[in-house]
C-alpha cells in the first residue's frame, strides 16, 4: 500500500504543469524523503530485521544504494500534535520520522549499539504510534529546514545526535553501516535530504496541494 502511495504521488506530480510543480527548497510536514548522511554518503534505512542484542527492536542502518526502497521516511509532528500537510518545518522543531514501509518511527533509548557501543537507534511503534523516544529536534541555522542544508537531528529524551559510527555490518546485512546516537555534533552527524516527494507549501489562496520531487 505504501508503494502504491508513492506511485500515486508520482502520477500526481507528472500531471501538474511545470509552473504548478515549482521546486521548493523547504522540507514540509507530510513529505516523504530519504536522508543522506553528509559525511559518509549513506542513506538512513530500516527493514523488518531486529537487532540480535540491545533492545531487540527493528534495526536502523545506513545503505549506499540510491534506489533502495526501504529508505523512505515520512515527516510528522511530535506525538500529540498535528502539523498541516505542506507546513514548513522550522529549525528547532520537534518531529517524528516514520519509516514508510514498516510504519515504525525513528527511535532511540538507553541501549548500546551492537558494533561501536554507542547509543542504539531503532525503529519502534505500531502503525506510526510510539512514544517520546521517537522525538527528534531539527538542529539547523535557517528559519526553516531547507532541503539543500546540512542539518542535525538531536534526540529529545537523551540529547544524543543521530549519526553514523563508520562501522559496517556483516551477514545478513553486509555492507550496511551502523546508525547510532552520539554525545556531540561530530563527524557523521550531518544529514541532508536526498530523493523524495516533497509537499510544496500552500499559497493562502490555493485549494490543492502541489508537489516537488526528485527521483525516489
Amino acid at each position: 500500500m505504501q508503494h502504491g502511495l508513492l506511485l500515486a504521488g508520482l502520477a500526481l506530480v507528472s500531471s501538474l504543469s511545470s509552473g504548478a510543480a515549482t521546486e521548493s527548497n523547504v522540507v514540509t510536514c507530510g513529505s516523504i524523503l530519504k536522508l543522506l548522511n553528509s559525511d559518509y554518503s549513506f542513506r538512513l534505512h530500516s527493514h523488518d530485521v531486529k537487532y540480535g542484542s540491545g533492545s531487540g527492536q527493528q534495526s536502523v542502518t545506513g545503505v549506499e544504494q540510491k534506489e533502495d526502497v526501504n529508505s523512505h521516511w515520512v515527516v510528522k509532528a511530535q506525538s500529540g500534535e498535528l502539523c498541516e500537510r505542506g507546513e514548513p518545518i522550522a529549525c528547532g522543531s520537534t518531529i517524528r520520522l516514520e519509516h514508510l514501509s514498516t510504519k515504525k518511527n525513528l527511535h532511540s533509548h538507553h541501549f548500546s549499539s551492537p558494533l561501536s557501543g554507542e547509543q542504539e537507534v531503532s525503529a519502534y511503534g505500531t502503525d506510526g504510534l510510539g512514544d517520546t523516544g521517537d522525538h527528534w529536534e531539527v538542529v539547523c541555522s535557517n528559519d526553516s529546514w531547507m532541503r539543500s542544508a546540512h542539518v542535525r537531528l538531536r534526540h529529545i529524551d537523551t540529547g544524543m545526535y543521530l549519526g553514523m559510527s563508520g562501522r559496517s555490518y556483516g551477514r545478513p546485512i553486509s555492507g550496511q553501516m551502523e546508525i547510532v546516537g552520539v554525545h556531540k555534533p561530530q563527524h557523521g552527524t550531518r544529514w541532508t535530504t536526498a530523493e523524495g516527494l516533497f509537499i510544496v507549501p500552500k499559497e493562502k489562496s490555493s485549494t490543492h496541494e502541489e508537489y516537488a520531487h526528485s527521483e525516489l
